[in-house]
């Protein structure tokens, strides 16, 4: 009789705990479904009102549709973060409406790449022709921060603030030690000097070739920073140079003797100047209204009945279908085809933010380019990197845009083979055993080293598949292969230098892509239409909400070292054969 009670209470609290799980859920479900029908509402923006602009938030290709995100765990506590073509269109509207006076820029540590600082830089900039102001105030600016500061009328900081200004480093990590203490032998297949994302798992410092490329890339971002700096603040960039250089900015006094900030201030007295600048009297608030909230007015734009297609091919490449952070190659490519057998659509850019990933999804996403530049037009718009990969699905269109900060480049193919022997007999006292009807039916084993005749097979498809990529390109770019054989082994190149040497036509903006294609196309009033289409958020919150609760509690255990472990997991992902650039090169 004990014994049937204590099953009898185990069932009982096993199903209340099911009711209350599945409870749980379905109250998430409805408040997100909830909160998704108020976030699609217009926004009335007052009269004299001062558009605020936090940049800290994540920077996307397109706004993130996620009705979880004020949910703990669930919609994780990070800012989901605003898309930069809302962001771009938001700020050209605000120049011409009557109601927005002026912006506040806040920014601290922008969380964005350098080519997607400059599209937003860029558009305050435009934004000031319309002799309305922008006033930039942190309390700390850190060197992102105040590029994109530097674009406004007034750049104000805490009286007790920091500007970091000390130029730009990169560092990669490396593993070999560790996987050597592991017993875990990386063994590489690469065609190209230069391919060295390999590079982590089998050294312990950057290869002399590597360490020239970085070395040239790190250089031309830094250039184009002090180059953007010195015309917006009217500074000889040499003297900039020489104030990072010498770590000149070590007091707030110092950011002002130096003309690199306007004045120190306390946000009490830039909220007076706002008052100022948007007609309100000493007495009155300040009208606000957020960019967040801002963009909810942003409305499709164009007439007629053509249309411009934009395909977002935004992260790492991978087969399947992906979603808004990963390119699946299924998805894309099914987006372009969509948008070719549209008759309606008379161009299409595609918009390429990835480090690459699969040669084999790869080539299956550039096929579409490639069958749907036979019908129209297509420009190829890269944002903060388009490389291995990523420039393999863009080089075939018809002309390609980068910002001089764009990362690209990086022809090459590279295969990551991990052999777990030593780990799992050595270490654990795992052993393998078993039979095979022929010499290579289980090549690409993880469990034991590779045979020479392993090698020689996947070092030949690697070749094959190296001589295709470099051919693409060669075709896309009417060059011989000989040449881009020259500039690809796995070479990284920034914006600047890759339209120097024809692996990009032009510098120019997401929005001169999209000029650039209807001019092509020869029409000049069309829509614009974007593919794919965003991922369903409660289709995504239902397929992902167990691995959201476990990189929740992953980030909280983990803190900084979060990367760390992000960087070994891909050393997994990523076994097979890969077109991609170096995993983490953070320039800081």
């Amino acid at each position: 009789m004990k014994d049937f009670f204590k099953y009898l209470f185990a069932s009982m609290l096993g199903f209340f705990l099911s009711a209350v799980i599945v409870f749980i859920i379905i109250f998430v479900i409805i408040v997100g479904a909830i909160s998704s029908i108020d976030s699609d509402k217009t926004v009335t923006v007052s009269n004299n009102s001062v558009l605020f602009l936090n940049l800290d938030q994540p920077i996307t290709e397109r706004t993130p549709k996620n009705p979880f995100g004020n949910l703990p765990i669930v919609g994780g506590t990070e800012k989901d973060g605003i898309g930069l073509n809302d962001l771009l269109k938001s700020i050209q509207r605000a120049k011409t409406d009557d109601n927005i006076k002026c912006i506040y820029l806040n920014v601290s540590s922008p969380n964005a790449g350098f080519a997607t600082m400059r599209e937003v830089r860029n558009a305050l900039i435009d934004f000031k022709k319309s002799h309305k102001k922008i006033i930039a105030y942190s309390e700390v600016f850190t060197q992102g921060a105040y590029y994109l500061a530097s674009a406004a009328d007034k750049v104000y900081l805490n009286p007790e603030g920091a500007l970091e200004f000390k130029g730009f480093s990169s560092e990669l990590t490396f593993f070999k030690g560790t996987l050597e203490k592991v017993g875990v032998e990386m063994q590489v297949i690469r065609v190209g000097n230069y391919k060295s994302a390999v590079e982590p798992f089998i050294l312990d410092k950057m290869s002399d070739y590597n360490r020239k490329q970085v070395t040239a890339y790190v250089g031309g971002l830094y250039n184009t920073f002090l180059t953007d700096i010195a015309k917006s603040r009217d500074i000889q960039k040499d003297s900039l140079y020489k104030i990072a250089d010498d770590y000149r900015v070590r007091e707030p006094q110092d950011a002002v003797n130096f003309k690199m900030v306007d004045a120190l201030k306390y946000k009490d007295q830039i909220l007076e100047e706002l008052k100022g600048l948007s007609g309100r009297t000493r007495g009155e608030n300040v009208r606000t209204v957020s960019i967040n909230d801002y963009v909810k007015n942003n409305i499709e734009t164009g007439s007629g009945k053509d249309k411009v297609a934009v395909i977002y091919a935004n992260g790492e490449i991978s087969g399947g279908e992906g979603n808004d952070n990963q390119i699946g190659s299924e998805r894309i490519s099914r987006a372009i085809r969509k948008a070719r057998l549209d008759d309606d659509i008379k161009a299409v850019v595609i918009r390429v933010n990835s480090p690459g990933g699969s040669a084999l999804a790869s080539d299956v996403i550039w096929r579409e380019i490639v069958l749907t530049k036979k019908e129209k037009p297509v420009i190829a718009s890269f944002g903060d990197v388009a490389a291995s990969g990523g420039y393999y699905i863009g080089c075939a269109a018809d002309s390609i845009f980068v910002q001089p900060n764009t990362i690209t480049g990086s022809i090459g193919v590279f295969g990551l083979i991990p052999n777990f022997q030593n780990l799992m007999t050595n270490k654990l006292g795992i052993t393998f055993d078993g039979v095979k009807t022929g010499k290579y039916a289980d090549i690409m084993a993880t469990n034991r080293p590779m045979t020479a005749g392993e090698r020689f097979i996947i070092q030949n498809e690697l070749n094959r598949i190296y001589s295709g990529f470099v051919s693409r390109v060669a075709d896309g770019r009417k060059k011989s292969k000989a040449y881009i054989d020259s500039i690809g082994g796995g070479h990284v190149w920034i914006g600047t230098d890759a339209v120097q040497i024809g692996l990009a036509d032009r510098i120019g903006s997401f929005n001169d892509a999209i000029k650039a294609a209807a001019k092509k196309a020869k029409i000049k009033e069309y829509k614009v239409v974007e593919y794919p289409d965003v991922v369903d958020p409660l289709k995504s919150f239902m397929d992902e909400s167990t691995d959201r609760i476990k990189t929740y509690y992953t980030k909280q255990e983990l803190g900084d070292n979060y990367m760390l472990y992000q960087q070994m997991k891909k050393v997994i992902a990523s076994s097979g054969i890969q077109a991609r650039m170096p995993f983490e090169a953070v320039i800081k």
